[in-house]
């Protein structure tokens, strides 16, 4: 794990070289990760022309077991409490020979840590990195998808149980509690994101909040979780039905987002436009009179945050490239009635390699529980 990376921070160093920088000042979190591996809680990576350096604001409290940052990296503490990493990393580089330039997170570090570092190296001519590392983490290593398959694999086993318990009756709160404690229990690192279950007239909701309402016979289901895994995030969302049989207007606006979902699904193919994909899933939608109220994407990229670039949105601009992880999920929610969900989570693969990979299994038959 090592080389790949001290792999990675060449690449971004190389980045910064051709813009005339000496180093790179890294503070996002998911960003130090996916250059340095496991690291402490408000840790910064400085990357120069000599060794790279993790400057961590004080002593690890990592207990055995718990992922560690690269060997190779030397790690610098904070001996004052309370310090900033990324002002030390600053102080650090500027006593480098040639240490006269940096790039840093401008979109992460506050405006007061900014003012805070220029004031301790003032002579520091300091750039800013942009999203050059996000960039760099749209495609996926074999190793980082399969931390992505391993967490599908653990929210579809969640979900899977929760729908052999009985449903009707318990809130929409309980239920996601449940769910976030079977995805612990068979092996997550915890939910990838605060799960959502919302029925009746809140079903379909996208990022809907749980709330007291408890299940009834009749009602549309719809359920939204992931598990984090090794740091990496994926998705699903299914909607189901309570009861013996779902009502014509439920089949019909079933078969309708499942329509949606599988065109998104079936135009992921490297080199597609974003905007194209996002399109092949609304016009669906749209053709059956749903213009109003539709989510403002069809998908997005995931991995060590559950929403990354790509943006799959209809003004968004680039092309899919092979190993890139997104998700796919259309959906339609009627005010006062409910509606549906679909999400999975998949990775751009060529048709020769069988076309795109589907990570998140669960049955999207429309079951009546």
């Amino acid at each position: 794990m090592s080389d790949l990376y001290a792999s990675r921070r060449t690449r971004l160093r190389e980045r910064c070289t051709a813009a005339g920088n000496a180093a790179a000042l890294v503070s996002s979190p998911a960003n130090v990760r996916y250059l340095a591996g496991a690291a402490p809680r408000g840790a910064v990576l400085l990357l120069g022309k000599g060794e790279d350096v993790l400057v961590c604001p004080g002593p690890s409290d990592d207990r055995p077991g718990e992922e560690r940052p690269d060997d190779s990296l030397r790690v610098h503490l904070l001996s004052r409490p309370g310090g900033d990493p990324a002002v030390a990393a600053a102080d650090l580089l500027t006593a480098r020979p040639g240490g006269d330039s940096l790039a840093i997170e401008e979109h992460h570090l506050t405006v007061a840590r900014h003012r805070e570092l220029r004031s301790v190296v003032p002579r520091l001519r300091v750039a800013d990195l942009g999203t050059a590392v996000e960039q760099l983490r749209v495609v996926k290593d074999e190793e980082e998808i399969s931390c992505l398959r391993i967490g599908a694999e653990i929210a579809d086993q969640a979900l899977g149980e929760l729908l052999e318990s009985i449903l009707v009756g318990r809130t929409e709160r309980h239920l996601a509690l449940e769910l976030e404690r079977r995805l612990v229990d068979h092996g997550a690192d915890g939910p990838a994101f605060p799960t959502s279950v919302a029925t009746g007239p809140n079903s379909g909701r996208r990022g809907h909040r749980p709330t007291d309402r408890r299940v009834e016979e009749g009602d549309f289901l719809s359920v939204c979780l992931g598990a984090a895994y090794r740091g990496y995030r994926c998705e699903i969302g299914r909607t189901f039905v309570i009861g013996t049989s779902p009502a014509d207007w439920q089949i019909e606006l079933y078969d309708l987002v499942f329509a949606a979902q599988r065109a998104g699904r079936e135009s992921l193919v490297p080199g597609a436009a974003y905007r194209d994909v996002d399109r092949a899933a609304r016009q669906v939608l749209g053709s059956a009179g749903h213009h109003e109220g539709l989510p403002a994407l069809t998908g997005h990229g995931v991995g060590l945050e559950i929403d990354e670039d790509p943006q799959l949105a209809p003004a968004a601009m680039g092309k899919l490239d092979a190993c890139v992880p997104v998700t796919v999920e259309p959906g339609v929610h009627l005010p006062g009635r409910g509606g549906v969900r679909i999400d999975d989570t998949l990775v751009v693969r060529p048709e020769a390699d069988g076309g795109p990979e589907l990570l998140t299994i669960t049955t999207k038959e429309l079951l009546a529980l």
